[in-house]
């Protein structure tokens, strides 16, 4: 795997803030003089790769491409992929990524200039919406499927739940997989006419609220996550770092009117379908990173699905009754520990499906849960969640991550330890 986030570049730094319940938002004045109410983001450090590729790579790269190669670098080298490896072996990659704003950039130029050749001949591969597969292949010699899943902030998702179809179907071996997501501010525009973004600009930390009954929307993050998904039998025998395995995937559509309205009913049966493409009930999950990102409306349509799956379900094999949970090392709680990353992280869009199946497989190999964080007041339709409010060691051996998207589009991806 490999991350860069606003809570880290690296894996051993996002274990550390996952662990502390450390945000990465800021307040940007810049977001606040382009017109923006909203001045909260995630603080992304934008990568140097003047070190790492020669001009002719980067010339054509967008900056989605860029936070996308410097995850693909750590994902093929904790898997031990070289690049000897992928010159020799058909390797794939399918990544999430929707809209892309660097087309923007150009639309002045051809306004006042009235002439094509000023903009240049890398204006086509840095705008399209497939710039990250469509330069990553070209850096990494991708000999595979090459394909650019755009689902809104399911995309990533989507991405990893596709192409643990295709190796399942004996169609690929190994395949690069993952989402990223630049925090272009005249993309975040649209969202803030919406009114879907936090207005806590004195408040940065404390922005983030999932679940909470004082949340006032999201906080826009990005960057990129990536992860390597090979065919069982093909990584043990050439010896890889195998890390978890994807045993679920599950998929929806609200099919509801409004373009922006979630359903607990479609996000139910995207789980419903995952743990089933599993051979998993609800009691077998230890832990569920929510999609939750801090709107008004999402939060309460995921917590009324979670509730259906995770508390009726078990509720009748138990007469109605809970057993007290005993929050320790070695405990298995009767209903799933949840949380949203998003409350540290904020929305990170078509990332977000990539990088809490990281966050969740951290945890996995760290044998703890991440908290919840700025959660005071929980709102009613979540009051029967196990929601965690701080840091809990315990073993966590199979993870179900839960996204959604503008249009309706559902993904749930079920994750089991090796």
């Amino acid at each position: 795997m490999g991350i860069w986030s606003c809570i880290g570049q690296d894996l051993q730094t996002v274990t550390r803030s996952l662990k502390e319940g450390r945000s990465g938002i800021v307040f940007d004045p810049k977001r606040i003089e382009y017109g923006l109410h909203s001045g909260l983001v995630g603080n992304v450090p934008r990568p140097d790769l003047k070190p790492l590729l020669p001009r002719k790579f980067r010339a054509t790269m967008s900056e989605d491409a860029e936070y996308a190669y410097m995850a693909a670098l750590q994902a093929f080298e904790q898997s031990g992929i070289s690049d000897d490896f992928l010159n020799k072996n058909e390797v794939g990659i399918i990544f999430g990524n929707d809209a892309n704003m660097h087309m923007l950039d150009y639309l002045p130029i051809m306004d006042e200039e009235h002439d094509s050749m000023i903009i240049g001949p890398n204006a086509l591969f840095q705008g399209e919406t497939s710039s990250v597969t469509m330069n990553l292949s070209a850096i990494f010699h991708i000999k595979g499927i090459n394909l650019c899943v755009g689902a809104a902030c399911a995309s990533s998702s989507h991405a990893i739940g596709l192409a643990a179809m295709l190796i399942r179907q004996g169609l690929q071996e190994t395949i690069l997989t993952g989402g990223s997501f630049v925090l272009d501010m005249r993309g975040s525009a649209a969202t803030d006419a919406l009114e879907a973004i936090s207005r806590r600009n004195n408040d940065p930390i404390g922005a983030s609220r999932p679940f909470d009954k004082d949340r006032d929307g999201m906080v826009p993050s990005g960057g990129a996550a990536a992860l390597v998904l090979e065919d069982y039998e093909h990584a043990k025998a050439r010896g890889a770092n195998i890390m978890a395995e994807v045993v679920g995937y599950g998929f929806s559509s609200n099919g509801i009117d409004g373009i922006s309205m979630p359903s607990a009913d479609g996000e139910y049966i995207a789980m419903k379908r995952a743990l089933g493409d599993a051979g998993l009930q609800p009691s077998d999950i230890d832990y569920v990173n929510a999609h939750a990102t801090s709107t008004i409306a999402g939060d309460i349509e995921e917590a009324k699905a979670l509730t259906r799956l995770f508390c009726h379900s078990i509720l009748s094999r138990e007469s109605r009754e809970y057993r007290e949970s005993k929050e320790s090392r070695t405990s298995r709680p009767s209903r799933p520990y949840i949380s949203s990353t998003k409350s540290m992280t904020g929305h990170e869009n078509w990332m977000a499906g990539a990088s809490e199946a990281v966050y969740s497989i951290l945890m996995m190999q760290n044998n703890f849960v991440a908290p919840n964080i700025n959660l005071e007041n929980v709102i009613d339709e979540a009051k029967d969640l196990n929601i965690v409010r701080k840091t809990i060691y315990t073993p966590v051996r199979t993870v179900l991550s839960n996204s959604s998207g503008m249009g309706g589009t559902n993904s749930a991806l079920v994750f089991r330890k090796i």
